[in-house]
């Protein structure tokens, strides 16, 4: 019996996707269970918006303001800290360099942070949602609904390619700090919060150069509540971000691989 070209790479080709799946559920199940990870990481978005868009509703257009900004907020955290400080912790204490001798292919490791983000991103969403529903009383077409919840989403994109940026660079030791530092300013200045015309003239020039804000407008334009600027050039400008940060993270792995 002889094997067809098309019968040779199946064996593998599943091998490969096990391996995905395996390495992907294994980090999703790593950040679950710690604590320090899943609590803030889950609570705050959501405590923010039921303080602000359920309680104390600052404007009857505030509920739905704060579930585009509160849902990228809310991706900003699984994002930053589980490349950031995860990819930064594994590196100093030696586990990085055990999974390197395994026949593991490197982008079942990255993919494995970046869909690891992306639930309990849609946690946070899903949660985000039901409050600005059934709590807020948030009206919204069926298209905007799934339209905000996939612009919400893919913030994972960007804010993992700064994770992995900052988790290429600094020490296991520092990485909370830093990643903090990064984390609440660029959302306080990129209008997470509050409106950006709310922020001084000078905040407001500077949040262009946040991908938090490109992000935050693209949601906020499914709502028709943005500044008005062009989705192309927020798009851009997101894709040049992600861009630059992959490069960063590539020099710094290749710093940490001389060392």
């Amino acid at each position: 019996m002889t094997m067809t070209g098309h019968d040779v790479p199946r064996p593998g080709l599943a091998r490969r996707a096990c391996v995905y799946v395996l390495e992907a559920r294994a980090q999703f199940l790593t950040l679950a269970r710690t604590p320090g990870f899943t609590i803030p990481t889950l609570v705050f978005p959501i405590m923010f918006y039921v303080f602000f868009g359920v309680v104390m509703r600052f404007s009857p257009l505030a509920p739905t303001f704060l579930l585009a900004t509160y849902g990228v907020f809310g991706l900003i955290g699984p994002s930053l800290f589980g490349f950031g400080v995860g990819f930064a912790v594994e590196r100093d204490s030696g586990a990085l360099l055990l999974k390197r001798t395994t026949p593991m292919p490197v982008a079942a490791y990255l993919l494995a942070r970046v869909v690891a983000a992306l639930l309990f991103g849609m946690v946070i969403v899903i949660g985000l949602f039901l409050l600005g529903a059934l709590a807020a009383e948030v009206t919204l077409y069926r298209w905007q609904w799934f339209t905000l919840a996939g612009v919400v989403l893919s913030s994972v994109v960007p804010f993992c390619a700064l994770g992995l940026a900052i988790g290429a660079w600094v020490k296991a030791q520092s990485a909370v700090a830093i990643v903090n530092l990064v984390y609440l300013p660029m959302a306080v200045l990129s209008g997470l919060w509050m409106p950006i015309s709310l922020l001084p003239s000078f905040a407001q020039d500077l949040a262009v150069a946040f991908p938090a804000y490109h992000q935050s407008q693209l949601a906020l334009k499914v709502l028709g509540m943005d500044q008005g600027g062009s989705v192309g050039v927020h798009v851009l400008m997101m894709g040049v971000f992600v861009l630059v940060s992959l490069v960063v993270a590539g020099l710094g792995f290749r710093r940490v691989g001389r060392m």
